[in-house]
């Protein structure tokens, strides 16, 4: 099986400990790939809509996109942590996500999305880690991925990790590696299921395509749904890999 981790920090500190603790699980068996961020994304998105109006080759940044991106894509388990920066994720692993804005359903979502798997792990002191959490799996469920498990952890005024009481600390490692535990179990081999939700998220993109197509059928987005014949009778979640 491959799993990619995209690291919100080039940090080593208590979510990369976290995100080592849930890894243990898969070590032995799993080929995995991580990124760390701003390292392997190093650049804000401009928004200059050249990914949406003349496709993702013409990103500014398409060499360090598309590599991470071609991981996503053959990985059976995507992995995302990041501390919580002011209750969000961090400014690089937001960066990232809006480099990957052409892959939102509306957009060009890849069809390999709608069969993945992905965990988020978040960390903070106080509050701020689900808000954090929800950040990232906004976005990712908008790539067309349905089974998505978060985990956070808040460490109050303890911002060490060994400054935790050994009670806490051993709580926060049992959780984490019972979703590890579970994680691990599943069949890869195996599509996830898409989602009630994530289908009708696709049905209303799907109307707009069809709107779309009416007034400029030559758009890149419009030709990318007529290729994969979404405006037909097609559908995403019925040839997943």
């Amino acid at each position: 099986m491959k799993i990619v981790v995209i690291n919100g920090t080039e940090k080593h500190g208590v979510t990369y400990r976290l995100k080592e603790t849930f890894l243990s699980a898969f070590k032995t068996e799993a080929e995995i790939t991580e990124y760390y961020l701003p390292k392997d994304c190093p650049n804000f998105c401009s928004g200059c809509t050249a990914c949406f109006t003349d496709g993702e080759a013409a990103c500014k940044d398409r060499l360090y996109i598309q590599k991470v991106e071609s991981s996503i894509l053959q990985a059976d388990l995507i992995i995302f942590t990041s501390p919580a920066y002011v209750m969000h994720a961090s400014g690089a692993m937001k960066a990232f996500l809006d480099h990957l804005a052409y892959r939102w359903m509306p957009h060009r979502p890849a069809t390999e999305m709608f069969g993945k798997r992905a965990v988020i792990i978040t960390q903070c002191v106080g509050a701020g880690a689900r808000s954090a959490a929800k950040d990232i799996k906004h976005s990712v469920s908008w790539w067309g991925v349905s089974y998505i498990k978060v985990f956070t952890a808040a460490l109050m005024k303890d911002m060490v990790w060994d400054n935790l009481s050994e009670n806490k600390r051993n709580s926060i490692e049992k959780k984490i590696c019972r979703l590890a535990e579970k994680t691990s179990r599943i069949n890869y081999a195996k599509p996830a299921r898409t989602g009630i939700v994530c289908k009708i998220k696709f049905m209303l993109c799907r109307l707009i395509q069809k709107s779309v197509y009416d007034k400029r059928p030559e758009s890149v987005d419009c030709r990318y749904w007529i290729d994969q014949g979404w405006l037909g009778k097609n559908r995403p979640w019925k040839n997943k890999r």
